[in-house]
């Protein structure tokens, strides 16, 4: 074993990697809800204190008041023992049983022999067997055997005396403190109510906080906020609601005023754009003419790739898509440019997103593909919380340090593959804006099939 190798085991020994390990342990295996984490808080603290109290507190307590009451019912048996001892006549023991079932609350009596049955096996939990044994041992000192097991009501002893065995049974209360469950019974009982009590509470305190988390989480998809949704609460879950509710309005109001801006400014555009082309019509044909043409064309593509980068899709409301049809019309359109698509699909086929928007974040990605190599697979898998879809090419790639910088707009590559050479540097621009209003995203990395892979993981 080398030095390092010793040093590191050491360290994994180390109390404090062993600490750090328990409390990973620990944050694995507690619950991460907030409803669970609330309801922990307030029951650990009372369990640990109803533990301590039960097990410490009562068991005390118990065993004292036994012990007691033990030694109580010791020095009676010992005081019939002694009467026994000093009056041995037939008449004299019958005036000692009345006396000690009047007096006493033993019932008494005297059997021939000195052998005593085999001992019995000790309860696991109870203490009366061990604390009044105790005591007859101290007090009496004479061979005795003891059943607290066979009558729940009395306690059986069997003493060797001179004249044979006495057999006493005495009352289980008089010599075992048997009413102390009902502190028990009330401990528990209260605690009962307060986790009722508790619950209801921590629902009612948790609700307004799963309705903005709900919300937040159905903004970060580009959805509608659920319907009914208004701060409620305490004082910060309020304050926090309110504070989501001015965000969304700040944002979903720049957006519009983006949109509106860009919107205009390409309508302007668009109609200097139309008087040229009409000029240019009019003018004749010509080389130079079929080159200003192309340019009015690539300006046109370029004003539209700015307002759909604009506006995000983000009016359109959330619907149903099936995906196989999407990749069946890629399929179409990639046999139409003489390329290769292959496709698969693992769980349902349809999806709730925005379908406008979503179509033309795949149709984005795979048109890229398509540009710049010869064949693509697409594989899909939609889970019960992700659909994660994988486009893998044969293209040339796109190296390591350039893959974050293709999703900045109007970025373009000048070695590997030039995305979008022919359009306006905003495709995957836009495909990234898309996945991230679905509260998804898209990455980029190297293919099985030696080009690039687009992966497009959105939460469903």
């Amino acid at each position: 074993m080398t030095p390092f190798e010793q040093i590191r085991r050491d360290h994994d020994r180390s109390p404090a990697t062993g600490l750090k390990g328990l409390l990973r342990w620990m944050r694995h295996r507690l619950p991460t809800g907030l409803y669970a984490r609330s309801l922990l808080i307030i029951l650990l603290p009372m369990l640990i204190l109803q533990t301590v109290v039960a097990f410490v507190f009562m068991e005390r307590h118990w065993q004292l008041v036994t012990e007691r009451l033990s030694a109580a019912v010791t020095r009676d048996i010992a005081a019939v023992i002694e009467l026994l001892e000093r009056y041995p006549t037939p008449q004299d023991f019958d005036k000692i049983v009345d006396v000690a079932a009047d007096d006493l609350n033993l019932i008494v009596t005297l059997e021939p022999g000195t052998e005593l049955p085999s001992p019995r096996p000790r309860p696991f939990f109870s203490i009366l067997d061990q604390i009044l044994s105790d005591e007859i041992a101290r007090t009496v000192r004479r061979p005795f055997w003891i059943d607290t097991v066979g009558d729940s009501d009395t306690v059986e002893i069997r003493i060797v005396v001179d004249q044979g065995t006495l057999r006493i049974f005495a009352k289980r209360s008089a010599a075992y403190a048997s009413n102390t469950h009902i502190f028990l019974v009330w401990m528990v009982s209260t605690a009962l109510v307060l986790i009722v009590i508790s619950i209801l509470f921590l629902r009612g305190q948790i609700r307004p906080i799963l309705a903005l988390a709900n919300a937040a989480e159905s903004f970060g998809k580009g959805q509608k906020a659920p319907e009914g949704f208004s701060p409620r609460g305490a004082d910060e879950v309020r304050r926090a609601g309110l504070a989501f509710i001015l965000m969304r309005e700040r944002i979903e109001r720049q957006m519009e005023q983006r949109t509106a801006m860009l919107a205009g400014v390409s309508h302007d555009l668009r109609t200097i754009l139309t008087r040229f082309r009409l000029q240019l019509a009019l003018a004749g044909d010509g080389p130079e003419l079929e080159s200003l043409n192309q340019d009015i064309d690539d300006m046109q593509s370029m004003l539209e790739g700015y307002l759909d980068f604009a506006k995000g899709e983000v009016e359109e409301d959330v619907g149903r898509l099936d995906l196989g049809e999407v990749f069946e019309k890629l399929n179409a359109d990639f046999s139409l440019h003489g390329r290769t698509l292959e496709w698969s699909m693992e769980g349902e086929r349809t999806v709730s997103v925005r379908p406008n928007a979503f179509t033309r974040l795949v149709t984005n990605l795979a048109s890229n593909a398509r540009r710049y190599a010869h064949t693509l697979r697409i594989d899909a898998r939609h889970t019960a919380k992700w659909l994660v879809i994988f486009f893998d090419d044969d293209g040339p790639g796109i190296p390591p340090e350039s893959r974050d910088d293709v999703f900045k707009p109007f970025f373009r590559l000048d070695e590997a593959r030039n995305l979008d050479a022919s359009g306006t540097g905003l495709g995957l621009a836009i495909a990234r804006d898309i996945a991230r209003s679905h509260g998804g995203n898209v990455t980029l990395d190297e293919s099985p099939q030696g080009g690039l892979r687009a992966i497009l993981r959105v939460p469903v």
